[in-house]
């Protein structure tokens, strides 16, 4: 049984067309590029594990510094409309 698909025919700018070219690899077909840069596989479940302990308390201490700082900023931004 020979099963067939669709397929369609579309116009893309040039300039769209390197983009996808480049985001290309040797083994996909261009309906496999725009299949694997559309899907919503935004699962953050597959980074667990990719950092490790200092990389994190160091993340972690820079956004805490980076909130500490934002909150001083609005502080003083708030000084400045008091009566």
């Amino acid at each position: 049984m020979c099963t067939f698909m669709a397929t369609k025919t579309i116009t893309i700018m040039e300039d769209a067309y390197e983009k996808l070219a480049r985001e290309k690899r040797k083994d996909e077909s261009f309906s496999d590029v725009i299949r694997r840069i559309t899907s919503n596989n935004n699962d953050l479940t597959k980074f667990f594990g990719i950092l490790n302990e200092n990389e994190v308390k160091i993340i972690n201490d820079t956004i805490y510094e980076g909130r500490k700082r934002g909150r001083i900023r609005s502080k003083k931004g708030d000084d400045l409309f008091t009566a």
